[in-house]
């Protein structure tokens, strides 16, 4: 061990500033985050754990390492302790509320729709798509005559980590509690012990979980009706954004709604997105 090795478990790396900025241009190449600067303290906090597992002293050591194809699974790690998957359930809910008051009923009404889809990207550990889905199944249950509804949501992530989490649909206390009502939890959730709770199979059955890189192309999702890209833009540079924004728009059906987190914008795409208000919050539809 060096004398570095000391800093490891103080829970703070020393981070060398070249092999600081070597590793920033390494994760905005693979996975498009865009870490300022000033994010050593971040970096050393999330990577320390790898770096003690894979026996790396220093930042350059697990940058040379993750570099290597052969090292797919190592880099993968990285790549999740670097994406922050903080999520809620039915987050700032005006999206929810606009999606199932407005939107369901506009897309039930169209006729031309045959299938109505919603991508949800950058879904995190699913309690995006789980609350569109519950969101759904309180649509059907309140229209008369209504038993089912042709719709399909396809939830994206790049981390296949969360994804498997996602697909399992199961959550522990801690997460229940970030959002859910009650009322929801016993109608759309099982019990199988007293820590864990588990999204029913008629929530589940309308979502795939695909993984996806957001720099890369989206042309095999197909065509959707709304896409819900929240709080995700913020880790990517202008380029980047504007770059995914008009990309997005290619995957929208003409006049699709993108919702964006509250505190995002639509970065240089405006000129293909027009806003429209749904007090509180905005919603974006496709030019």
């Amino acid at each position: 061990m060096t004398a570095n090795s000391d800093s490891h478990h103080s829970g703070r790396l020393q981070l060398d500033s070249r092999e600081f900025n070597d590793f920033r241009d390494y994760l905005q190449k693979i996975a498009g985050i865009d870490l300022g600067h000033n994010k050593q303290y971040l970096v050393s906090t999330r990577i320390r754990r790898i770096m003690i597992d894979y026996q790396c002293e220093t930042l350059g050591e697990l940058t040379t390492k993750i570099k290597s194809p052969v090292n797919k699974e190592l880099r993968q790690k990285v790549v999740d302790a670097m994406t922050t998957n903080e999520t809620f359930w039915f987050r700032d809910l005006y999206p929810f509320e606009y999606f199932r008051n407005t939107l369901l009923p506009e897309l039930t009404q169209n006729k031309t729709n045959n299938r109505i889809r919603i991508w949800s990207a950058a879904c995190s550990s699913g309690q995006e798509p789980y609350s569109l889905s519950i969101v759904v199944e309180e649509f059907i249950r309140s229209q008369l005559g209504l038993s089912s509804l042709p719709l399909e949501i396809v939830a994206t992530d790049l981390s296949s980590k969360v994804l498997e989490n996602a697909r399992n649909g199961e959550y522990d206390r801690l997460s229940i509690a970030r959002g859910l009502s009650e009322q929801r939890l016993k109608t759309y959730f099982d019990q199988p012990d007293t820590d864990t709770w588990r999204v029913k199979n008629t929530v589940k059955q309308r979502i795939s979980f695909k993984p996806l890189n957001l720099q890369e192309s989206f042309v095999l999702l197909g065509r959707f009706d709304i896409v819900f890209c929240r709080n995700v833009l913020i880790y990517f540079s202008p380029e980047l954004k504007k770059d995914i924004l008009t990309r997005i728009h290619g995957a929208m059906k003409p006049g699709g709604y993108l919702f964006l987190g509250s505190s995002e914008s639509l970065s240089g795409a405006n000129d293909l997105f027009e806003m429209v208000h749904c007090n509180p919050g905005v919603v974006y539809r496709a030019i």
